[in-house]
């Protein structure tokens, strides 16, 4: 094989292993000029996938110690950004692949028989570094359950679902952000120190304090416009203040994970936050371009092949709408509702702290 080499007397060709990558495109089988495009454009996708998984597992590995050293921060925000210039990469890419007419496309389409991008076990695995969840699906689909049927029908294909078995053992990326988030010093108290819970409750409290002042001088301006009826008007903000106190005492108790993300959010400009908050910035804008892309590809199979039953059975274009939906970091989003004007948030307990620097003797 070309990637034997120990030399390292390389080759354009040889290093990149050309001649293989270039027998796959179904040249061998006469494919038209239309097909070949589809598939280069499908492959190319599974190779950005392939990379994808690789960066998001190695950011999830990082995140993931016990102890996270503040030097991997800048590491796994580097990791997250390539990854979302894949996906922007990817969502330019469905333009590509929309110079296929209609026409074009149906003439090859019944050759592909079943074959569905539904099928790409890799966008699955992928699915779940992040962690995804049937629940966040608001489906019972199970990628597990449907690679367990691919491997009865294709027994060759038994190593999809090995791999996907193997991704579901392991924390998810979801999982270790929260953890990681968890362990936010709140006013310079850490997990574990002494009286952490009530430093932690207190701060909680004071924001939803401010919030609720927030919340009633945006209700008395709006009062003022006479834009809505005043019942409305109140319903409407009465309701907005039992959501965000609901989400930061869910169940009536105090959330650490949601705590230190309102920590990061409302004191980002600290220095100490700095890539703490570039790491939240850096997820959100990834599921960001997950979203769009996800949009980009519903509507490029809608402008070819309408509202047809997809390839694999599925409902198509309202399917592919669906999976826009998904969001897996919804507190990194959620925690945007409940922010408050700087000079209303709770004033800052150990300042130096969160600083750069210290003064030595």
């Amino acid at each position: 094989m070309a990637g034997d080499k120990s030399d390292g007397n390389w080759t354009y060709g040889t290093y990149l292993e050309l001649d293989r990558l270039l027998q796959l495109q179904g040249d061998e089988r006469g494919v038209s000029r239309d097909e070949m495009h589809f598939i280069i454009v499908h492959q190319t996708f599974e190779l950005w996938f392939k990379q994808v998984i690789k960066e998001l597992e190695g950011v999830r590995d990082q995140l993931g110690a016990s102890s996270v050293p503040e030097e991997a921060i800048p590491s796994c925000v580097h990791g997250m950004r390539r990854v979302t210039e894949i996906f922007q990469l990817m969502a330019h890419q469905w333009g590509v692949l929309e110079t296929l007419t209609p026409q074009g496309f149906l003439a090859f389409r019944d050759g592909l028989g079943t074959a569905s991008g539904f099928e790409s076990y890799q966008m699955r695995e992928l699915e779940i570094v992040l962690g995804l969840t049937p629940e966040m699906r608001g489906s019972n689909f199970d990628p597990l359950n449907q690679f367990r049927k691919i491997a009865e029908k294709d027994p060759t294909q038994k190593h999809a679902l090995d791999r996907l078995i193997r991704a579901n053992e392991k924390p998810s990326l979801h999982e270790v952000v929260r953890a990681w988030v968890h362990r936010t010093p709140i006013m310079g108290s850490n997990p574990g120190d002494e009286g952490d819970m009530e430093v932690v409750s207190k701060y909680v409290n004071d924001h939803l304090d401010a919030f609720e002042r927030h919340s009633k001088d945006q209700e008395a301006a709006m009062m003022l416009s006479g834009g809505m009826p005043p019942e409305a008007i109140k319903a409407r903000f009465e309701g907005a203040r039992i959501q965000v106190r609901d989400f930061l005492l869910p169940n009536g108790q105090f959330d650490r994970s949601r705590a230190g993300l309102l920590f990061i959010e409302s004191y980002r400009e600290l220095p100490l936050l700095t890539w703490p908050r570039a790491l939240v910035d850096a997820v959100v804008e990834l599921e960001e371009a997950m979203v769009k892309w996800r949009h980009a590809h519903a509507r490029m199979v809608e402008r070819i092949i309408g509202r047809r039953v997809g390839t694999g059975g599925s409902s198509g274009v309202d399917y592919l709408d669906a999976t826009a939906a998904y969001r897996v970091f919804t507190d990194l989003w959620g925690i945007r509702t409940v922010l408050v004007r700087p000079e209303l948030r709770p004033r800052i307990e150990r300042p130096e702290f969160y600083s750069f620097s210290s003064v030595s003797d």
